[in-house]
C-alpha cells in the first residue's frame, strides 16, 4: 500500500502541477497590454496570467444589485387575448380543411372577461360542431410537477353558450415560463455591456435578483431594462392616410405607430404574432447578394400564425413593433410555412445585428418593475476579503504549528499536503469560472480544518499500531489502511450535504456548497494519497527503528 509505481508518482505530481498552473493567474494583476496579454507595471508576468480566474462575488468586489418584479398577470392577460384570437380563427373555419364558418350571436358573440372566454353560437345546429372544435383547440401543457393539463377547460350549456376557462395549472406554467424567459432576455442585455459573470436568478414565483460584480452604476442597469422589449407583428393598413391619422381620424381597431427610421405607419390593432412566439433571431449576409439580412424563427404557435398571415396576405406589409415603435416593415413576398423567415433590406452588418438582437431580446414576455436597487461599495468587499484572508491565515498558521508540534515529520507532510490542497482547490474554482463569495471563503477556511482531519485519523491510527509493537513500515501501512473507511465515510456524508445545499439552495448557499464540495475531493486526494506518497517513501527508504509520533 505504501509503494507507488513511477507512473502513479508522476500522475500525482502532474495533478499538483496542473492545479498550480490553473491557480497561478489569480496571483497576478489582470492588466491588458496592447498585445492583449496581461502585463504589470512592476513585474514581468507569464503569458498565461490571462487564463481562467476566480471571479469575486458582489459581496467581495462590490457591484450593483437589483430586485425586479415580473408582471405575470399581464402575461396571463396576453395569453387570454391570444386565446381569444384562436377561438375566432377556429370558428371561422378553413376552406382547405373543409370546415365551414360558424356564426356567433352578434358583436358580443365572442367575449372575454378576466380568465373566461364566452362564445354564443347563433344557430343551434352549429352548437355541437363549435363545442367539438373548441375542445380540440385547447392545448395540453406540462405543469411544474411533471404532470399534464390543458390550458383551457371548455364547457357548454347544451344550447348556445360555450365557456373556455384558463386553468390554474396554465396560469402557473405561463407565469413560470415568463420568469424563465425574462431571465434569459435580461442576461442577453446585461452581457451586451461586457460585464463579468452577472448573477441572475429567480426569487419566489414572480421576482428576479440581478447581481453584477464590479459594476457600480445600478441606474445604468435599470435604464437598460426599462425597455420592456414587447414585440408584436401587425398587418399594415395602407388604406388609411397617415396625415388623417395624425389629425385624429383613425378608424376603429387601428394603431398609428412611429417608425424607427422616421415617419409613421397605420397598422391593425390586433397582433398576429407576439414576442413570446419568437424562438430565435440572427444576422447573416443576404442570400440574394448585397447587404445583410435578419433570420428569425418561431415556436409552434408562431409558425401556425405566420403561415396563415403570409399565405392570406401576399403583397401586404407587416410591421414589427417593439415597445411601440416599428423597427421594420417588410413586404410579404412569399408564404412563410416553415416557421422561419428572413427580413431583407440591404442592411449594414451592425444594423442587422442590432435588429436581430432587438427581435430576439424582444421576446421578454413580461413587464419588469424595479423594487430595490443598490450599489455595494468596493470598500465593503475589501473589508470582507481582508477579514476572510485573516481568518484563513490564522487558521492556516495554527494548523501548521499544531501538526508539526504533535506529529513531527509526518506533521510536515500533512502541512505540505495542506498547501497542495489549497492550490488544487483554487485551480478547480478557476477552471470552473466559479464566483467566490464570502460564504465561499468560509468554505475554504472549513476545508483547511477538514484537510488535516484525515491526517489526524491516520497518524493516531499509526500511533496505536506502534503501541502494539509493530515496526515503522507495518504501522504506517496499517494506519493508512485502517483509517480509510472512516475517512471515506466522513467525506461522503459531507459531500452529500454539499450536493443537497447546491440543488436546494440559492446564491451564497450554493457558492458555499461548491467550494466545500471541491474541498472535500481535494482533501481526500492530498490527505490520503499525497501524504501516503511522502510518508511511505520516507519509511520505506530509511526504515527508522522508531517514529516520532
Amino acid at each position: 500500500m505504501l509503494q507507488f509505481t513511477r507512473t502513479q508518482t508522476v500522475l500525482i505530481l502532474l495533478t499538483i502541477l496542473f492545479g498550480a498552473y490553473f491557480s497561478a493567474p489569480n496571483f497576478f494583476p489582470k492588466v491588458l497590454g496592447e498585445d492583449g496579454k496581461a502585463t504589470s507595471e512592476f513585474v514581468k508576468v507569464p503569458g498565461f496570467v490571462n487564463g481562467s480566474r476566480v471571479t469575486l462575488g458582489l459581496d467581495l468586489q462590490g457591484g450593483s444589485y437589483l430586485l425586479l418584479d415580473v408582471n405575470t398577470d399581464k402575461v396571463v392577460r396576453n395569453r387570454m387575448t391570444s386565446g381569444l384570437q384562436d377561438v375566432r380563427t377556429t370558428l371561422r373555419g378553413r376552406t382547405a380543411d373543409g370546415t365551414r364558418r360558424i356564426t356567433v350571436d352578434g358583436a358580443q358573440g365572442v367575449a372575454m372577461a378576466d380568465d373566461v372566454i364566452t362564445v354564443r353560437v347563433q344557430n343551434q345546429a352549429d352548437y355541437e360542431e363549435a363545442l367539438k372544435r373548441l375542445k380540440e383547440m385547447a392545448k395540453p401543457i406540462v405543469n411544474g410537477l411533471g404532470g399534464s393539463a390543458r390550458d383551457f377547460v371548455v364547457e357548454g350549456d347544451g344550447t348556445a353558450a360555450i365557456t373556455l376557462t384558463m386553468t390554474p395549472e396554465a396560469k402557473a406554467t405561463f407565469a413560470r415560463d415568463a420568469v424563465t424567459a425574462s431571465i434569459d432576455g435580461i442576461r442577453r442585455r446585461i452581457d451586451s455591456l461586457g460585464t463579468t459573470e452577472p448573477l441572475i436568478r429567480p426569487q419566489g414565483t414572480d421576482r428576479i435578483i440581478i447581481e453584477v460584480p464590479g459594476d457600480d452604476n445600478p441606474q445604468r442597469l435599470k435604464d437598460l431594462l426599462a425597455e420592456q422589449g414587447e414585440l408584436s407583428f401587425h398587418l399594415a393598413d395602407l388604406s388609411v392616410s397617415v396625415e388623417e391619422a395624425l389629425n385624429g381620424k383613425l378608424p376603429p381597431n387601428r394603431l398609428l405607430l412611429p417608425m424607427v427610421e422616421g415617419g409613421y405607419i397605420v397598422v391593425e390593432k390586433n397582433a398576429y404574432i407576439t414576442g413570446d412566439m419568437v424562438r430565435d433571431a440572427s444576422a447573416s449576409p443576404d442570400s440574394d447578394g448585397g447587404g445583410w439580412q435578419v433570420n428569425f424563427s418561431f415556436d409552434q404557435r408562431g409558425t401556425i400564425r405566420m403561415r396563415k398571415m403570409t399565405t392570406e396576405n401576399i403583397g401586404r406589409i407587416f410591421a414589427i413593433n417593439l415597445d411601440g415603435k416599428v423597427i421594420s416593415a417588410p413586404r410579404m413576398q412569399t408564404p412563410i410555412i416553415s416557421g422561419s423567415g428572413r427580413i431583407t433590406g440591404n442592411f449594414e452588418p451592425q444594423e442587422s445585428q442590432d435588429l436581430a438582437v432587438l427581435i430576439k431580446s424582444g421576446a421578454l414576455p413580461a413587464e419588469l418593475t424595479v423594487i430595490e436597487q443598490r450599489s455595494v461599495g468596493a470598500d465593503l468587499g475589501a473589508d470582507s476579503i481582508r477579514a476572510g484572508a485573516i481568518a484563513l491565515g490564522i487558521g492556516f498558521i495554527a494548523v501548521f504549528i499544531y501538526m508539526v508540534l504533535v506529529y513531527g515529520r509526518f506533521g510536515v507532510y500533512a502541512d505540505l499536503a495542506l498547501i497542495a490542497n489549497l492550490i488544487l482547490l483554487l485551480g478547480a474554482l478557476s477552471v470552473l469560472g466559479a464566483t467566490l463569495t464570502l460564504p465561499g471563503i468560509a468554505g475554504i477556511v472549513l476545508t483547511v480544518g477538514m484537510a488535516v482531519d484525515a491526517n489526524v485519523l491516520i497518524f493516531e491510527r499509526i500511533k496505536e499500531e506502534l503501541r502494539l509493537g509493530k515496526g515503522a513500515v507495518k504501522a504506517t501501512e496499517a494506519g493508512y489502511g485502517k483509517a480509510w473507511s472512516a475517512i471515506i465515510d466522513a467525506n461522503i456524508t459531507t459531500f452529500l450535504a454539499c450536493a443537497i445545499m447546491f440543488f436546494l439552495g440559492a446564491g451564497p448557499v450554493r457558492g458555499f456548497a461548491v467550494t466545500l464540495g471541491i474541498g472535500v475531493i481535494t482533501s481526500v486526494f492530498t490527505a490520503y494519497v499525497l501524504t501516503r506518497l511522502m510518508a511511505g517513501g520516507y519509511v520505506l527508504k530509511h526504515r527508522p527503528a522508531k517514529l516520532a509520533l
